[in-house]
Order: C-alpha cells, then sequence, then structure tokens
C-alpha cells in the first residue's frame, strides 16, 4: 500500500502516513461530487432563467412597452450574449474541477528500490593521498627587466 499524498510505502494497519502525514482512510466519494452536482444545478438554473428572460422580457417590452421590434431583437441578443456567456464560464471551471479530481486519482506512485545497506569496503593504507596544494604553490622571486 501507498501513501496517496507522497507516494511512500505504508503498512496497511498505519491511519496516517509515516512521511508526510496525510490521513490513509478512505474519504466519502460524497464529498467528491458535490461541487460537481452544484455546478451542473447552477448551469442548468442559469440557462432555464436566462431563456425565460430573454423571451419573457421581449414580450413585455414588444406589447406592453409599445418598444420598435429593432430595440427588442437588441434586447434579445444582448440577454443571450449574457447568458451563453455565463454558461461557457461555468462549463469551463466545471471541466477545471473534474480535471483535477481525476489527475488526483490518478497518481501512481514511484517505486522506489529497496534500501541495502552494505558493509564499508576495506581499504588498505598504502600511500598518503597527495594534498591539494601540492605543486599549485610558487616561490615568487624579483624578475629585473632591463627595457
Amino acid at each position: 500500500m501507498y501513501c496517496v499524498n507522497c507516494g511512500s510505502p505504508v503498512t496497511s494497519s498505519l491511519s496516517y502516513c509515516n512521511r508526510c502525514g496525510s490521513s490513509l482512510r478512505e474519504k466519502a466519494e460524497s464529498n467528491k461530487t458535490g461541487p460537481i452536482s452544484a455546478f451542473l444545478t447552477a448551469i442548468t438554473v442559469i440557462a432555464i432563467c436566462g431563456l425565460g428572460i430573454m423571451l419573457g422580457g421581449s414580450l413585455v417590452l414588444r406589447k406592453d412597452a409599445g418598444m420598435p421590434v429593432e430595440f427588442v431583437a437588441f434586447f434579445m441578443f444582448f440577454t443571450f450574449l449574457i447568458v451563453v456567456l455565463t454558461e461557457i464560464m461555468l462549463i469551463r471551471n466545471l471541466s477545471r474541477l473534474t480535471s483535477s479530481n481525476e489527475s488526483r486519482r490518478q497518481f501512481t506512485p514511484v517505486q522506489q528500490p529497496p534500501l541495502e545497506l552494505h558493509s564499508p569496503a576495506a581499504s588498505t593504507f598504502s600511500e598518503p593521498v597527495s594534498s591539494v596544494t601540492d605543486n599549485t604553490t610558487r616561490t615568487l622571486e624579483y624578475a629585473r627587466r632591463d627595457n
């Protein structure tokens, strides 16, 4: 079993990950579908209300207010444009929400090779290693130049 947060191997009897401390208990699926259903409800309600305002408003403007057809057509176009832009933004946010949920679910932990402890290799002390400063220092002697 692996931790869903950091991917480290854990035993199934643990409630929390030893490495990152996140909870290993399964979370309820209803918490994940709450925001999705809220977005779907908002998309449906805005579409129905927007069409109602567009059609009802155009009838009221034409019959009761006596507005010209050009003004009513502009009102319908403007209302339709607002509803469509709102729907596009809601659908875009819904797709971001669902894609982020899918990327969390598709987490595949990296398989780490087991740690193998080796005994230190026996070393033989034959010759001392030369110093870093060997052959790097020079004696500076005064050199006279005749020009």
